[in-house]
């Protein structure tokens, strides 16, 4: 199998866009927030809305690269996918997968 990036680069862009989606779930929520109480302007939800939406795919396909490319589990690669739906939740699986190796360099066979 031909590698799209390094396994290193691989962990690093996973964490990266794990957070970058997290961040704009915060955003997204603002301007939510704001749209709907505060203020009822929605330009929060015009910004965060396609940001959010760009970074929610970016998420799901370094996740099913990163999954195939360290070997993970159907559980585990679920378990990833399924955090991107709740906010913030992103930033609680790559925590996880970096402390029970997931995201260690994978063993080459």
């Amino acid at each position: 199998m031909l590698a799209l990036f390094s396994p290193p680069t691989g962990a690093r862009v996973f964490r990266a866009i794990a957070i970058a989606e997290a961040c704009s779930w915060v955003g997204l929520l603002i301007g939510m927030f704001f749209k709907y109480v505060v203020v009822l302007d929605d330009i929060g939800v015009n910004v965060f809305g396609p940001t959010h939406g760009a970074l929610f795919v970016a998420y799901v396909v370094i996740t099913l690269l990163v999954a195939r490319q360290y070997r993970w589990s159907v559980s585990a690669t679920v378990l990833a996918l399924v955090a991107s739906i709740p906010p913030l939740a992103t930033l609680w699986f790559e925590r996880r997968a970096r402390r029970s190796g997931l995201l260690a360099e994978p063993a080459t066979a």
